[in-house]
């Protein structure tokens, strides 16, 4: 086989992903730390558009953006699958994955802004937690497709760990039991599950760099 090569930064959900897709998959690789810089060489090369890891190489092959990097592991390697068999299936998996790219950003948006346009982020994030709360998972379902991890839950992986880390930073709590009992019990079951749980960036350096970040932002702006 090829040699499978990841390039990415700590305490990022993008890599993330890509880490538990390829330990999902039993595929072996080499992670290799990169400087949380947009102006990186590497990015600037892979991933001109967007500026960030991760990068993916396999073999001579070069892939970014984490989504377009999981749909390629699937694709090449298709044991335990990340995407359902039935089309019906694959295309709602392939809704929920863009809705999460397209509607996810406004958690970040809460913790870079402040007044006006964080309460705003916080609006729109409670608006998308209720419609995965209430559309996305089903009543019985351990994970978004089932009992197993695919590849809606690590589109979602932010809610877990990364949100819980932003409200402790920013001082609100929006996944109230109340409010979202399956969304909850989903969180208990990502972070519980193994290959999760042993490939999480560990919760007070996490919070110590996010909120360092947050005040160099803040101060800059």
């Amino acid at each position: 086989m090829e040699e499978v090569k990841l390039h990415g930064t700590s305490y990022n959900l993008f890599t993330y992903r890509v880490i538990w897709a390829l330990k999902l998959k039993g595929i072996p690789f080499d992670y290799i730390e990169e400087e949380h810089s947009d102006k990186c060489p590497l990015v600037m090369k892979y991933n001109p558009a967007f500026k960030r890891f991760p990068v993916l190489f396999h073999g001579k092959k070069a892939l970014s953006e984490s989504m377009v990097i999981l749909e390629y592991i699937e694709d090449t390697w298709p044991q335990n699958p990340l995407l359902p068999i039935d089309p019906i299936d694959r295309a709602m998996s392939r809704f929920w994955v863009k809705f999460a790219g397209d509607k996810g950003h406004c958690i970040g948006t809460i913790y870079y802004t402040i007044g006006e346009k964080q309460e705003k982020a916080i609006k729109e994030t409670i608006e998308m937690l209720t419609i995965i709360e209430e559309q996305a998972i089903g009543e019985e379902n351990k994970f978004f497709g089932g009992d197993k991890i695919g590849i809606v839950d690590l589109a979602f992986g932010i809610i877990p760990h990364w949100l819980e880390v932003i409200e402790d930073i920013v001082g609100v709590k929006l996944l109230k039991p109340h409010s979202f009992p399956r969304l909850l019990n989903w969180v208990q079951n990502f972070k519980e599950e193994t290959v999760i749980k042993e490939n999480l960036p560990n919760r007070d350096d996490m919070f110590v760099f996010f909120k360092n970040q947050r005040e160099m932002l803040l101060s800059s702006s």
